[in-house]
């Protein structure tokens, strides 16, 4: 079965840098595509960034080049990396999956929490300024 473990959340100040990780069990992190989402009160879980079967990377436009997904398939582990972190990057953080192969096409199918089955439990980030 499939699970998802993610870590590496915590608080920092604006203009910090944190890197989370989710590890994988159950399949493969670097034959499906995967993705970073994340929720705060009130609002809907929101795509951060994504990566399909062949490595492609999608990303929120709102993020500006600060954060990078990246897996590693001897660890079976996503990876994101956040850099220049501002309050408004404040949020549980969620990796999911939905166990299919899928590559290209429009960033929006990545980044949208319904194309995923598959969630972890998610890790907390708090920016303060």
């Amino acid at each position: 079965q499939v699970q998802l473990v993610e870590s590496g959340g915590g608080s920092v100040q604006a203009g910090g840098s944190l890197r989370l990780s989710c590890a994988a069990s159950g399949y493969d992190v670097s034959a499906y595509f995967m993705g970073w989402f994340r929720q705060v009160p009130g609002k809907e879980r929101e795509g951060v960034a994504a990566i399909d079967s062949v490595g492609g990377t999608y990303y929120a436009d709102s993020l500006e080049g600060r954060f990078t997904i990246s897996r590693d398939k001897a660890r079976n582990t996503l990876y994101l990396q956040m850099n220049s972190l501002k309050p408004e990057d404040t949020g549980i953080y969620y990796c999911a999956t939905d166990r299919r192969k899928l590559y290209g096409g429009m960033s929006s199918t990545y980044l949208r929490a319904g194309t995923y089955n598959y969630w972890g439990q998610g890790t907390q980030v708090t920016v303060s300024s």
